[in-house]
């Protein structure tokens, strides 16, 4: 399995474990649909990108920008670890490797 489809399957199953948790620990509907449709998003684009297809990559990183600059506003403003931060890392890595991995082929 390539690193870049890796990295976007542990981000799917991170989004989707942070939108659980976020329902569980402040009953937040909104972040359980959110982390359970950007998870789906970023599984489903992963597997299309195993299959060779481009536009799931770029599906991909239209996901992860997303992610990425909504959490980084809300991490300007709290300067909180968790989800805040570590979901800004986590779209920067899946950026650098799908963008990468569009690069080369």
């Amino acid at each position: 399995m390539p690193a870049a489809v890796a990295v976007v399957l542990v981000y799917g199953v991170f989004c989707i474990l942070g939108g659980i948790l976020g329902y569980v620990k402040a009953k937040s509907l909104p972040s359980l649909i959110a982390g359970a449709t950007s998870g789906a998003a970023l599984l489903l684009f992963g597997y299309g990108m195993l299959q060779g297809s481009r536009a799931a990559g770029f599906g991909i990183l239209i996901v992860a920008l997303s992610l990425g600059v909504r959490f980084l506003g809300t991490w300007r403003q709290t300067h909180r670890l968790m989800p805040d931060l570590l979901m800004v890392l986590m779209s920067a890595a899946t950026l650098v490797t799908v963008a990468a991995t569009l690069v080369g082929r």
